[in-house]
Formats: C-alpha cells, structure tokens, sequence
C-alpha cells in the first residue's frame, strides 16, 4: 500500500510539475524580426492588455508619465542587432539591449541599456548604449501594447511602440552601404578568379550608381572567367548607364542569344523579358547619341 500511494504520489508530482511548465500569461510573450539591408534586428516583449486601465498619464496605473518603463511586461523587453546601427540619430554597437522607456506628453525618453536582464530592476544610467528623446504621435487605438517596424528600405526603417492611441517612432539606420562594399570587396580579395562573385560586386556597384568604371572592369572579368547571359546582361547595362548606349546594344543582343541557348529556367521566366525590355530601352538612346555625336563632330570641323 505503501508503495503504491508513493507511486501516485510520485506520478501527480509529475504531471503537476509538466503543467507548470506551460501556463497562460496575462500579458502574452512576442516578437518581432525585421532585416533592414543586411541587419537583422530581433525585438522580444510581452504584450499587455489595457482592459479599461488608464495608460500614459500622471495617475496611471500602466505605464505612468515621467517613470522609468520597461516598455511592455513579464520579462525585461530587449533588443538586438547583428551589425552596428544609429538608434535615433545615436550609434550603437551590434549587440543584445533592454529596451525601457519614460513616457512624456510632449516627448518620450527611448533608451537601450547594455544591462539588458535586469529592465527596470537595477537600472543604471551609466549603462545606457542610447538615450534619445522622441515625439509621439496619434494613431488608431490598440488594445494590446505593440512594437513593429515600419517604413523599411535597404538602410532605414523606424522601430514604433504603440499602445492605446499614441505610437512612439524611432528612427533606425545602418550602414548597409559600407558593410556590403566590405563584405563584398573581402570576397573578391579572397576569391578574385570566380566569376559569380565579380559578377554580384558589380552588379551592387551599378545598383547603387557608383564606380561604374570598377563594376565595368569586373563585369569584363567575370565575362572572361565564365560567359553567361547574366553576367553580359549586367555587362550592357553598366555601358548604358555610363552613357554609352552603341556599345550596350550588341552585348545585350548577346545576352539574348546566349541565354537562349542556356536552357536556363529562370531566363525564359524572368530574364528574357527583362533583357528585351531592356534592348527596346537601349537602342531608343542609339540615334539620339549618334546624332549628338555628328553635331559636335560637324562643329569642330567648322
């Protein structure tokens, strides 16, 4: 008898034990990822509901004007990046922060705190990475607190806490532009005969309109390495953008037949139409630069 009642005993430990390992929260447990050019930021936060509270006033109960906030509920919210960004104008290393906030009518105080297990328990100032001030602004009314990203391009984005009828933008930046060039410049450091990694560092030079004269030179390489109807294609649109629209034309029209012969899937889905779009775009610059060109040789001749 005994060892039986030990038995269920034991047995009702267990499953109590397993139910606690999985129980509702008041405030529900999220997160959020958004890459922003080559920048991953993850946010993780518990999302409080008002329920007929007062939130972000002097006499709140949530949340209260001029007090330090760990910016949603449960467990210190946090915020990390895979390379360094400006948060609000400020720089901030790649890394793992607590998010808080003061609230404010006028303004609210955004910061990311190096100390980022400990939120408002054992704050330190002296840790903040960013202490910004930002202004609120009035959007549609949300029950449950949130924070997402909006406004996203290849380099900025802002990060917005909402909640009730107020959402806090804070504008984030990084500096994709500069990463990239360094990864991709160490890539062709490393691999400076493979024709594909030539081919996308010119390719991220003529997306961006810069050192055309560079992405020409590796376009050439890449060509030589390995022809293929992408890289002659990236080819022709590099000469058009320097302006040099006779001598795209017949690397284009290669670019066409070579892709043809290719047997490549994605060239009769995707790049077969771009390539003769972009022929037609072409050869509609060839007589205005042709003709520009017998003018200014006509008047030197005079």
């Amino acid at each position: 008898m005994k060892k039986y009642l030990l038995s269920v005993s034991f047995a009702m430990m267990v499953v109590t034990a397993s139910i606690a390992q999985r129980t509702p929260q008041p405030s529900s447990a999220a997160s959020v990822s958004q890459t922003v050019g080559i920048t991953d930021f993850t946010v993780k936060y518990s999302r409080p509901n008002i329920k007929e509270r007062s939130v972000f006033a002097d006499s709140s109960a949530l949340a209260p004007y001029n007090q330090l906030w760990r910016t949603g509920a449960n467990q210190p919210t946090t915020l990390e990046a895979n390379t360094p960004f400006w948060f609000g104008g400020k720089k901030v290393p790649a890394g793992k922060y607590a998010l808080l906030s003061i609230p404010g009518g006028a303004a609210w105080t955004v910061i990311l705190n190096k100390n980022f297990s400990v939120g408002t328990d054992g704050y330190k100032e002296a840790d903040d990475a960013a202490r910004v001030v930002v202004v609120p602004s009035s959007s549609n009314y949300n029950e449950s607190f949130a924070i997402g990203f909006t406004n996203i391009t290849d380099s900025t984005a802002y990060l917005n806490i909402s909640w009730s009828a107020v959402t806090i933008p804070v504008s984030i930046a990084t500096e994709t532009q500069e990463l990239t060039m360094a990864s991709l410049n160490k890539a062709v450091a490393e691999k400076p005969e493979d024709a594909a990694v030539l081919q996308a560092t010119a390719g991220y030079l003529l997306s961006k309109g810069r050192d055309l004269s560079q992405a020409l030179a590796l376009a050439d390489k890449s060509i030589g390495l390995k022809e293929t109807f992408a890289n002659l294609w990236l080819k022709a649109q590099i000469l058009a953008k320097l302006g040099k629209p006779a001598d795209a034309l017949p690397i284009a029209q290669k670019a066409l037949t070579v892709g043809a012969a290719s047997g490549d899937g994605a060239f009769a889905s995707f790049y077969k139409g771009q390539i003769e779009k972009g022929i037609k775009a072409i050869q509609a610059k060839v007589p205005a630069v042709t003709e520009a060109a017998k003018v200014i040789k006509k008047g030197k001749k005079k």
